[in-house]
């Protein structure tokens, strides 16, 4: 049975930091792409940050509006992906789920499985 469960969510001032954890099961963690994609209220499904695994290594990816801020990692042995967010800004304001895909295309929003997300409100 496949299960992808997020925590860490929660509400903090901006310029604070929160770390989301997705704890999977059921998947091969270590293959394909795990990401993280948020939906704010009124507005369309966005990816966040991806990361999967090459010859040469983790690759990872992310969305403009978060790069030098968020940080994405995975622990295979765990089974685990992380997101670590810094300098939060307002509009991170979302509910952040994490999702898996098969093959190596990472920043898109078409993941096959998903969580069932956790509320992210940053307060200005």
């Amino acid at each position: 049975q496949v299960q992808l469960v997020e925590s860490g969510g929660g509400s903090v001032q901006a310029g604070g930091s929160l770390r989301l954890t997705c704890a999977a099961s059921g998947l091969p963690v270590s293959s394909g792409v795990m990401g993280w994609l948020r939906q704010a209220p009124g507005k369309e499904r966005e990816f966040v940050a991806g990361v999967r695994s090459s010859w040469s290594g983790m690759i990872t990816d992310y969305a403009d509006s978060v790069k030098g801020r968020f940080t994405i990692s995975r622990d295979n042995a765990k089974g685990t992906v992380y997101l670590q967010m810094n300098s939060l800004k307002f509009e991170d304001t979302a509910v952040y789920s994490c999702a898996w895909k098969p093959g190596s295309v990472i920043k898109t929003t078409a993941y096959d499985y998903w969580g069932q997300g956790t509320q992210v409100t940053v307060s200005s």
